[in-house]
């Protein structure tokens, strides 16, 4: 059984209970906005977590380049652990378009890699709401896919490639994601703070595409459910849903930035037209039907938006005295 209880190590003068979780997860991309939230919620709730990342590697994550089978097998084997959260990827649609070669490496490739050494081990794939055409929303898990752009067609291939070496895997497709940002630019939807600031210029923002905007911790909180049960339900596999709930443009997301922190929104302009070169094409709306984890008892009740990106955003106030006036 991987469940054994806390060790009691013996010293020369007492006995201590010492600290040591039993259930081990490693967490690829840790150093990413969803790999950070995922790792500090198996951390804060019993799990010894073991983080990789590549390019943004720190001292308290392990750098692996996950395209070099050695050291992916040198980490598994060394490390143990019971459940991989894969979290590492090239998730900007408009970056895949302009370097391909290296957003299919990491999002189709390293997915073999690491599937083909997770052996028996619990693998969540993190997927997209950008693996559907957007046409004929909801989507549930068995609905065919059809991805308009290069970075849905990638992902769709990690997810096949995952399946392929790693049958007992599960793939979770997730919609546009925020959470606690290093920068607002790191999150497409905290990047609209800019936009809410500028306030004396008025500015156009998307009023076309239909998203749902999703809470990093929330998803870390649905990835702890799924690999909890899977240790005590080794038959748990295949594709899983989730999403928020509440439906938004960026314009009625950047609007509703505006009114979690009480700064006008009166120059925010709804662009109702696509303009011409717009990168690369997303789907009108990929909501996504999420009922096989709530029938399962592992969803988590999505926090609110306006709660969630005040938590986000809070750090990036000029004047961090207005915390009283939202919370008080």
């Amino acid at each position: 059984s991987l469940i054994r209880p806390r060790e009691l190590i013996s010293t020369a003068n007492d006995v201590n209970e010492v600290y040591t979780p039993y259930r081990r997860v490693l967490v690829t991309g840790a150093t990413g906005l969803l790999g950070r939230a995922v790792y500090k919620e198996f951390k804060n709730n019993d799990w010894d977590a073991l983080g990789s990342g590549y390019n943004r590697a720190r001292p308290c994550f392990l750098k692996c380049n996950l395209l070099d089978e050695d050291a992916v097998r040198g980490v598994i084997q060394g490390f143990q652990p019971h459940v991989i959260v894969h979290c590492a990827a090239e998730r900007r649609p408009d970056v895949v378009e302009r370097h391909t070669e290296a957003a299919i490496n990491l999002n189709v490739h390293a997915c073999a890699s690491l599937a083909k050494e997770a052996g028996g081990i619990f693998l969540i794939y993190i997927s997209t709401d950008y693996v559907f055409d957007g046409r004929n929303p909801p989507y549930g898990e068995n609905d065919a896919p059809n991805p308009l752009n290069l970075y849905g067609k990638s992902k769709l291939e990690g997810e096949r490639e995952i399946l392929r070496h790693c049958p007992g895997a599960a793939v979770l497709r997730v919609p546009i994601l925020f959470g606690e940002v290093e920068k607002v630019e790191e999150s497409a939807v905290t990047v609209l703070w800019d936009r809410v600031q500028e306030g004396a210029e008025s500015c156009t923002i998307d009023h076309c595409q239909q998203r749902f905007p999703t809470y990093t911790n929330d998803v870390a909180h649905v990835c702890r459910n799924m690999a909890e049960r899977a240790l005590q339900d080794p038959s748990l596999r295949g594709i899983f849903h989730y999403s928020a709930k509440e439906q938004m443009t960026k314009y009625e997301m950047a609007c509703a930035i505006a009114d979690a922190f009480n700064l006008p929104s009166s120059h925010l302009i709804p662009m109702t037209e696509q303009p011409a070169g717009a990168g690369a094409q997303r789907p009108q709306n990929a909501q996504l039907e999420c009922s096989r984890l709530e029938l399962l008892g592992m969803s988590v009740e999505p926090t609110p938006f306006k709660t969630a990106i005040r938590d986000s955003l809070w750090p990036f106030q000029h004047d961090k005295r207005w915390r009283q006036t939202v919370f008080h």
